[in-house]
């Protein structure tokens, strides 16, 4: 059998969000096919090619047994008929094709399953460039339609593809991503008092992280912010020093508002925007902030809410779209268009020491629910089963 694989989207040097999920199973797929352990399926048999536009970064799986490149000059609307005319005219065809992407080939012989995140740029166009909304809208609803399946990441999201895109349910298959292993990511040379002085932040301090967008509600995220610590009641201070609010990300678009939001408040000696932060050292900002606040509109999933529980950092993140799902029982929910309402579970974890050791337990428990192996093996589950229906 051979599963041909879009592999463009890992195939970057920075990755967040479908790039590091395209990685990830690009990684579990490689590590099931050369263990010695095989202990859901045979993949002996299973030759992955990985479509790409580029050659293969480094730290992509190495060609080998059952595992190659297929690189397709050039990269100009490659979705739309390069790949597509490979398909059509390659004697050796594969069996099916995965596209862990919103895009699919716009015309292919092949059966696909895709992949599609989240609706988010179907309820919050306003948020998204113009030709990015264009491309979203009009290349996802193709590709759903011509999709054997449809891979997405939480219930909410499954939902929201079956309504928007009047699919049947038996196509569309939730399957949860994994948690990236950070843990032996926490740097040797130095720890949290190096980091406290390159970055000039304090002892105490709530974390966001995520990409500066408006849907990951930023901006209300700081007001809530000003609220806690503009309250004399709610002043957090140890050896003089007072709560601060990290925001480690790049900037995304539409941006300008959520960097100039502090200043307008008076409380830009209290905000830190980072950017360029490492693995080892968000590993660090995990482990010591008092707590790491997620108060997105919508989410496909929200993995930095896993991501906080496996580094022991309690979480306070919305009640809506796909975050009960990650959260569980090991996050505090607040209503992300209610300012007071962040505000007051912000106060409310910083200062209950109790609380915090008890949502810390529970997210430990909660991340081990999730592993990107578990999300390999339902892929290629779901892969087999569209390749014996051809």
């Amino acid at each position: 059998m051979i599963i041909g694989i879009d592999g463009n989207e890992a195939n970057v040097e920075k990755r967040v969000g479908i790039s590091e999920y395209a990685y990830q199973l690009l990684r579990e797929f490689s590590e099931l096919q050369t263990s010695s352990i095989r202990q859901v399926q045979d993949l002996r048999d299973i030759e992955f090619r990985i479509y790409l536009k580029d050659e293969p970064l480094d730290d992509l799986p190495k060609v080998g047994h059952g595992w190659s490149y297929h690189i397709l000059k050039p990269g100009k609307l490659w979705t739309q008929w390069r790949l597509p005319l490979d398909l059509y005219l390659h004697k050796s065809r594969p069996d099916v094709f995965f596209s862990p992407t919103h895009y699919a080939p716009r015309f292919s012989p092949v059966p696909t399953v895709m992949s599609v995140m989240d609706l988010s740029y179907l309820y919050f166009p306003e948020l998204f460039k113009k030709a990015d909304l264009m491309q979203l809208q009009s290349w996802t609803a193709y590709s759903v339609k011509k999709a054997k399946r449809v891979l997405t990441i939480s219930n909410s999201s499954r939902d929201d593809i079956i309504k928007e895109y009047e699919v049947g349910s038996d196509r569309v298959t939730t399957i949860y991503p994994g948690v990236k292993d950070t843990l032996s990511l926490v740097p040797h040379v130095y720890g949290m008092n190096e980091l406290e002085s390159k970055y000039s932040i304090s002892k105490k301090f709530v974390l966001f992280v995520g990409t500066l967008q408006p849907r990951k509600n930023i901006s209300r995220l700081i007001e809530a912010f000003n609220e806690v610590i503009k309250s004399s009641s709610h002043k957090v201070k140890k050896s003089g020093e007072d709560l601060e609010l990290v925001i480690v990300g790049k900037k995304g678009w539409l941006y300008e508002d959520i960097l100039a939001a502090p200043k307008k408040l008076g409380i830009e000696d209290r905000v830190k925007f980072l950017e360029g932060v490492t693995d080892g050292e968000l590993t660090l900002f995990y482990k010591n902030a008092l707590c790491c606040v997620l108060p997105s509109l919508y989410e496909g999933f929200g993995l930095p809410v896993l991501e906080a529980m496996q580094h022991g950092c309690p979480v306070i993140t919305s009640n809506i779209s796909s975050l009960p799902e990650a959260g569980g029982d090991a996050a505090l929910y607040v209503d992300p268009e209610n300012v007071t309402d962040i505000a007051e579970k912000i106060q409310k974890l910083v200062s209950d020491e109790k609380l915090r050791n008890e949502l810390i337990e529970k997210g430990y428990k909660q991340v081990k629910k999730f592993s990107w192996e578990k999300t390999a093996k339902a892929t290629l589950k779901v892969l087999e089963e569209v390749a014996k229906q051809k």
